[in-house]
């Protein structure tokens, strides 16, 4: 018998399948469109996102001639903080989902922020005021989008982060689909108080969106509801939802207060437990649910989130076409001993953990004529890099714990290049697990949990195993050159959006 996860990412849909042993069985993936409306605006069609999801379910099933009868739970993860709204009646989404990385309501934050600042609401909700999270975003909806405002007042529409959307579409849509989230997820849209796990009626009333829109709150492993019949998975019991860091933590066996680990993906985020008491962060990190297992004391982490850093590999092939697929940039970053002193900061949304610069834009400094290609690509590399010291140190400030390793996943870190450099700048053992794709095996674990597939979180840490490890090579000068360069460079990307 195997547990699936699906997991929805900011650039594709994929399920996997797992075994007792934490091992993938089978998997498929498809990427969706990227909609860039505008500068500074990133969308995609969250119906696109269902019929995606559904395709790569049945072939991962099919990859291994399995069924639904092979299958004893489902686990959700997904992007978070990315904001869908559809109709109750329907399930037509009343305008396009929009994503995380989207800056339109710059302004709007600005506005909530009432002459009190972006900390107006972090002491209840671990956040601060930013385009990054999905309040405003929902009110934007709200404001904008045609005859939208009237219907979520009469009660007609639904919000959701796409665990929301994704889970209310697998238990039927609108013929009984169930309208929930977890309280990871939740604790990302800045709605949701961190003390109580409910829904935040003063910030909800000041954001003016209506209540009756909001999924109901519920533990990240526990019974959600069943697939609908008619579905690949019909029948099978839906019982873990995570938003992709905290999957990645807890997949990761983060399970004890001080343990870390980084993912590189589209974005880069670091959790760092905390245990069950919330840490406000004195240094620009978050404070976040890091997951809530059925009953227990909700489990709390610092988080570290860099916007763009999968995303400028991506950039590098689709807007300056320097390299043809993704894999290629350790090939052309191998073509240089190093950087040629060119620094890399991919502001493209703004700077956010530590620094939550929403002005700064993306630059590259330190060109000369000696610079080429292959100093850009391994420029971009090591902007990773850079950006999760400064998480890495502002989570240690927060924490008063040094960091002895690093565990990471993600698929960057299949990248030699970048894992021995991240080594190298952080002066500490970089640790990659067998099981890379720990964001889907965290939501895995968190649904089998549930139907006692796995019957404690021992399970979880007993399937845990290294996969290799980079240990630091460089001379501390050099380190502390470039890490200095690096922090020039970022200044002078402040103050670019007036």
């Amino acid at each position: 018998m195997y547990v699936a996860a699906i997991d929805q990412g900011t650039t594709s849909s994929r399920c996997m399948i797992f075994d007792h042993g934490g091992h993938v069985v089978s998997s498929a993936q498809q990427e969706h469109r990227q909609i860039f409306p505008r500068a500074g605006w990133v969308e995609h069609d969250a119906a696109e996102i269902w019929r995606t999801t559904r395709e790569v379910v049945a072939a991962a099933l099919a990859k291994k001639d399995l069924t639904r009868d092979d299958i004893v739970a489902i686990g959700i993860t997904n992007q978070r903080e990315t904001t869908v709204v559809w109709d109750r009646a329907t399930g037509a989404p009343v305008y396009n989902a929009i994503v995380w990385q989207d800056t339109r309501t710059d302004h709007l934050c600005e506005e909530l922020a009432d002459g009190q600042g972006p900390d107006r609401y972090r002491q209840a909700t671990g956040l601060p005021l930013s385009t990054y999270f999905s309040g405003p975003k929902l009110r934007w909806i709200l404001d904008n989008v045609e005859g939208v405002r009237a219907r979520a007042e009469a009660g007609d529409l639904c919000f959701g982060t796409m665990d929301s959307w994704i889970l209310w579409n697998l238990t039927g849509g609108p013929d009984g689909g169930v309208h929930a989230t977890d309280v990871t997820n939740a604790s990302r849209t800045m709605l949701m108080n961190l003390h109580t796990l409910a829904w935040d009626e003063q910030i909800c009333a000041d954001m003016r969106i209506p209540m009756s829109m909001l999924p109901q709150i519920r533990s990240s492993s526990g019974p959600y509801g069943t697939a609908r019949e008619r579905g690949t998975l019909g029948g099978v019991p839906v019982a873990g939802i995570l938003g992709d860091q905290q999957a990645a933590t807890f997949g990761q066996a983060c399970l004890s207060p001080g343990e870390a680990k980084n993912t590189y993906g589209t974005g880069n985020f670091l959790l760092l437990n905390t245990g069950t008491t919330p840490v406000h962060s004195r240094h620009g990190l978050l404070t976040t649910v890091c997951y809530r297992i059925g009953e227990a004391p909700p489990v709390y982490a610092l988080e570290g989130s860099v916007a763009v850093t999968g995303s400028l590999v991506q950039w590098l092939r689709d807007n300056l076409g320097i390299i043809d697929s993704a894999q290629e940039v350790e090939l052309l970053a191998a073509t240089v001993p190093d950087n040629g002193g060119t620094y890399f900061v991919p502001a493209f949304s703004g700077l956010f953990a530590p620094r939550w610069r929403p002005d700064a834009r993306g630059a590259i400094v330190g060109l000369t004529r000696f610079v080429n290609k292959g100093h850009l690509a391994r420029a971009a590399l090591e902007a990773t890099a850079f950006q999760t010291r400064e998480v890495i140190e502002a989570a240690e400030a927060d924490s008063g714990v040094a960091l002895t390793s690093l565990k990471v996943d993600g698929g960057m870190v299949l990248n030699n290049t970048l894992m021995q450099f991240q080594s190298d700048i952080l002066d500490v053992p970089v640790i990659r697990p067998v099981v890379n794709e720990t964001t889907a095996l965290g939501a895995a674990y968190a649904a089998g949990l549930a139907v006692g597939f796995w019957s404690s979180e021992d399970d979880i840490r007993a399937n845990w195993e290294v996969g290799h490890t980079w240990t630091p090579n460089m001379p501390a000068e050099q380190r502390d050159r470039l890490y200095r360069e690096w922090n020039k460079a970022v200044e002078r990307t402040y103050s670019w959006v007036d």
